[in-house]
């Protein structure tokens, strides 16, 4: 398919929405370079497809502004409709009309002089779908399904692709593959693409960028990298990725932990450190005790319990290993910190 866009910015300035009295967005601000993907992930409720919607023009800014490339087109006395703005979009159900036929709900968004184009047989080839132009929605799987809004959302070459959880209702091996097949696919094509999920590793493969939401606000935007090794706070430290954080208590930028002493990045005070799986190392003699193990084919996952601090309790920290690892529930071992200094957060 001949996929001619040029992918424009997308640039969200303090922007305010609320339904009726409940607000929903406070002060959201985010820039998503041409060409670039942004993941917006966090919790429900927290804004995610609100400030989607807002960017397909389904909702009025309160407040703020939304610019597409050089256009503003909400905010500032500006108001341009969707139909305008070349914006796609796949709904998290899809919305398929289930009384069209696959190349008729394609071409739904089309002009009329498009349609008698190859818009709709190259969107389906786009998606792989090019032998199934004349079947009905409920003949296709839940993968099929999904495609075809994809490629209803393509067909009209929009400048920006938005997805609202697009894989949520795939089981987890089909959401896998389509995830992939969408990520080559929004490579290949170039576009600027924003998408919503509340899965960390789908933001992760599918985002350049990920912004992380709470509360109606974004907390931080980072890489994927970024965010999982720097991470804003403790929130988005728990949210994103695996790990376990520990109680201690900083003097000079070290602090004593379940490794020994090790350097942290908070000089004095009661501090949590951040331990990421990989971070962490299993010696084959010590006085921490193998809580758990989990094997998953390609690592094993191994929870090692703590002696109890002056509180009493005990803590979890989770340990990736290599999948030949010889390691049992109720082992002795001990632990060392691979890095050169560990994230730390006030307690």
């Amino acid at each position: 398919m001949t996929f001619m866009v040029d992918a424009p910015s997308v640039t969200v300035s303090g922007v305010h929405h609320a339904y009726e009295t409940a607000p929903v967005l406070h002060d959201v601000s985010v820039d998503i370079a041409p060409g670039q993907s942004l993941a917006l992930l966090g919790p429900s409720g927290c804004g995610k497809t609100t400030l989607l919607r807002l960017i397909a023009g389904l909702e009025h800014p309160l407040h703020g502004s939304v610019m597409i490339g050089d256009t503003c087109v909400a905010g500032n006395g500006q108001w341009v409709p969707p139909e305008r703005r070349r914006v796609g979009m796949v709904f998290q159900d899809w919305a398929l009309f289930p009384h069209l036929d696959v190349e008729t709900n394609v071409a739904y968004g089309l002009r009329r002089s498009d349609r008698k184009s190859n818009r709709v047989s190259e969107a389906l080839e786009l998606v792989g779908l090019n032998d199934l132009g004349g079947r009905m929605p409920e003949t296709l799987s839940g993968g099929q399904q999904q495609r075809v809004a994809l490629a209803r959302a393509l067909a009209p070459q929009p400048a920006v692709l938005l997805l609202d959880e697009p894989f949520s209702n795939l089981d987890t091996a089909l959401r896998i593959e389509v995830r992939t097949d969408v990520h080559r696919l929004l490579h290949e094509l170039g576009i600027t693409a924003v998408f919503v999920t509340h899965d960390q590793e789908e933001a992760f493969v599918l985002g350049d960028q990920v912004a992380v939401m709470r509360d109606g606000r974004i907390v931080q935007v980072d890489t994927p990298q970024g965010l999982y090794t720097e991470p804003a706070d403790r929130a988005v430290a728990e949210f994103v990725g695996a790990g376990s954080l520990i109680r201690s208590t900083a003097a000079n930028g070290k602090a004593e932990s379940p490794c020994g002493p090790i350097n942290v990045r908070i000089e004095q005070g009661p501090i949590d450190i951040l331990f990421r799986p990989e971070q962490l190392t299993l010696l084959n003699h010590g006085d921490l005790t193998v809580d758990l193990v989990e094997y998953y084919g390609h690592d094993v996952m191994v929870f090692v319990r703590t002696q109890p601090g002056d509180d009493g309790a005990s803590n979890l920290l989770r340990v990736r290993c290599d999948p030949n690892a010889n390691v049992r529930r109720g082992d002795k071992v001990g632990l060392s910190f691979t890095g050169e200094t560990a994230v730390a957060f006030p307690a």
